[in-house]
């Protein structure tokens, strides 16, 4: 959660997060599918409870500043990006075999919670099987197609699935921009963190940029 707050702090205008389910089916934010790398904790994150990963230390491995940083649940993190007057684009990251069911829940979660009179927020996913439950059980709620590199069936792809946006990876071209803009799609990019890169991008029509540190990227681009 620290990082939703600083986000909020360096003028970010929305946060993305990315969404698992433990063990039981609970929706929780944490990107990687095992434990090791950004907790104390050991395993896979779907073969965790919710009760265990609460005893989790996350926020160590960042810095000793954020020791004692625990995992979120979903809920939890609407709550505060709600109270920050954030957007947000909801990730679903599913485990393997789960995408039906974490984005049914995900998408459960925003219908039950998020306020009619803000903005929705965005859900978005690698998994085309994730967006159509995500079309299925909220379709008012915005969806976004993530990929590495434009798909050659992007268009069917935004038909059937009923996308507003593609977020495309860092070696995306202004050829690529155009083309989804010409399709009547936002198009965002991840992951930027040089001030000039996210210029660029954004001169080339992309609406938004994903980055690691907002506060050097906004800033860098209020300086030019």
């Amino acid at each position: 959660m620290a990082s939703i707050r600083r986000a909020a702090l360096d003028g970010a205008a929305m946060v993305e997060v990315d969404v698992k389910l433990t063990a039981e089916g609970r929706p929780v934010l944490f990107h990687d599918d095992r434990l090791e790398r950004t907790t104390d904790g050991h395993g896979p994150v779907a073969s965790a409870t919710l009760d265990m990963l609460g005893a989790l230390d996350a926020g160590a491995w960042f810095g000793p500043e954020f020791a004692g940083e625990t995992i979120p649940t979903l809920e939890e993190a609407v709550e505060t990006i709600l109270g920050l007057d954030l957007g947000v684009n909801l990730e679903i990251k599913p485990c393997r075999g789960r995408e039906a069911e974490t984005a049914r829940v995900v998408a459960q979660v925003v219908n039950a919670m998020w306020p009619d009179d803000r903005p929705p927020p965005l859900l978005s996913s690698f998994s085309r099987e994730s967006l159509a439950v995500a079309r299925d059980t909220a379709p008012d709620v915005p969806r976004a197609l993530i990929a590495d590199d434009l798909p050659g069936d992007w268009r069917e792809a935004a038909l059937i699935l009923g996308l507003k946006a593609v977020h495309l990876g860092p070696a995306v071209t202004g050829a690529d921009i155009a083309t989804v803009r010409s399709g009547g799609h936002s198009i965002a990019v991840w992951t930027v963190n040089d001030p000039a890169r996210a210029a660029a991008v954004l001169a080339q029509g992309a609406q938004a940029v994903f980055s690691d540190d907002p506060r050097v990227v906004i800033r860098g681009l209020n300086d030019r």
